[in-house]
């Protein structure tokens, strides 16, 4: 699935999102219908608790708001709280699961994400019907009109099945989002604890792409235990857990839905790379995410428009020597060195025997449900393949 970070080690952290142009190279076949329909029925539930989906609208980033903890703003529509007027949405109490965290994190009351979002907000937009987002504004997922109530399907299809003029349109998308920022959110750069509980806001103005790097890089960070070095590795809120697929479909979705918003297409899908027996990276050319400059093989060719993106949050040991957050900043260039990876981690791309092996699993999860699971799809489909 490009880079999410799984399958292909010779990506860097700050590509996780930036290479993945995909949602999926495994072909849908009966005998793994089971394992989408768990998918399907775990997106509804988590859909039906989460009261918004992206971490911080602008909106809910003043003083005001994070010391009230309400984060309830007005829909442009009718001016109301959460569109409210218009029968969009309420502003109501958050609601989340009693159910205590798993072994892999022993803590409690010491990371913000903890029982998310109850550190910074406890009321929040629920959005009836098809509506959603942070004031019920937008249409949920497949829905589209001005009241949400015309459906339509997306068509995945293979990059390299693009004309020339689509794939332009793509890359063009793409650097559009890179360059344009985000009108409705920003990113945090401390710790509610750092903000002196909601007083001193600490946030940061990113682009719509950076967005979404900024909140992998989040959801991924090790838990900070206080003080330089003092972090938590074993836990990562959306991979090595049974959520790691349904979070990552919820977010490309997010994704795509933010880059029809910025370009008004809304027929744009997300295309996806089958790297199947693939020996390298077959999308890294010119045409498509860039091929390798000949001066510096970890750097991309100028003739390619990624060749000036610059990172962020991609220095993950360093924030944890230091005990803080990604500050947002820019970190250099972008960097990626494709087959010339830790092939200790990973040797190499999935063939099509071991995507098959993987679809057989009848098990979505199995035993304690982390990176140990033996025969189990999910943690075979994150590259951790047991047999025993």
């Amino acid at each position: 699935m490009g880079c999410v970070g799984h399958s292909q080690a010779d990506c860097t952290p700050h590509e996780k999102f930036s290479l993945n142009i995909s949602v999926s190279a495994l072909p849908l076949k009966g005998k793994i219908f089971a394992v989408e329909m768990w998918w399907i029925r775990l997106i509804i539930f988590m859909m039906s608790l989460a009261p918004t989906y992206q971490q911080f609208p602008r909106l809910c980033t003043t003083q005001d708001t994070l010391r009230t903890k309400e984060c309830c703003p007005a829909w442009e529509g009718d001016g109301s709280a959460c569109g409210a007027w218009s029968g969009r949405g309420s502003c109501e109490d958050v609601e989340i699961s009693e159910q205590p965290d798993g072994p892999q994190y022993p803590f409690s009351g010491l990371d913000d994400r903890e029982k998310w979002p109850l550190v910074f907000y406890n009321r929040t937009c629920q959005c009836a019907g098809n509506f959603m987002g942070f004031n019920c504004g937008d249409c949920r997922f497949g829905y589209f009109g001005e009241n949400c109530n015309e459906r339509r399907e997306s068509l995945r299809r293979n990059i390299f099945h693009l004309t020339r003029a689509e794939r332009n349109r793509l890359i063009s998308y793409l650097n559009l989002a890179k360059q344009t920022v985000s009108r409705d959110y920003v990113v945090a750069t401390g710790t509610y604890r750092e903000m002196v509980n909601g007083s001193n806001p600490m946030f940061a103005d990113v682009s719509v792409y950076d967005v979404f790097v900024w909140m992998h890089y989040y959801v991924s960070r090790n838990a900070q235990l206080g003080g330089p070095g003092n972090v938590w590795r074993d836990v990562d809120f959306a991979h090595w857990a049974p959520a790691f697929p349904p979070w990552h479909r919820v977010y490309l979705l997010l994704w795509e839905h933010e880059i029809r918003k910025l370009t008004g297409d809304m027929n744009f899908s997300i295309p996806y790379w089958d790297w199947r027996d693939s020996q390298g990276c077959d999308v890294c050319t010119d045409e498509l995410m860039g091929a390798q400059s000949p001066q510096d093989p970890s750097l991309i060719r100028s003739s390619s428009v990624f060749s000036s993106w610059k990172v962020l949050c991609s220095q993950a040991e360093e924030y944890n020597n230091r005990g803080v957050l990604c500050n947002a900043r820019n970190e250099g260039p972008l960097r990626r060195n494709p087959g010339n990876h830790n092939r200790s981690l990973v040797e190499r791309l999935p063939t099509s025997a071991e995507v098959e092996f993987t679809l057989s699993l009848p098990n979505y999860d199995t035993g304690a449900m982390d990176r140990t699971a033996n025969m189990s799809f999910r943690n075979t489909l994150e590259g951790q393949i047991r047999r025993a």
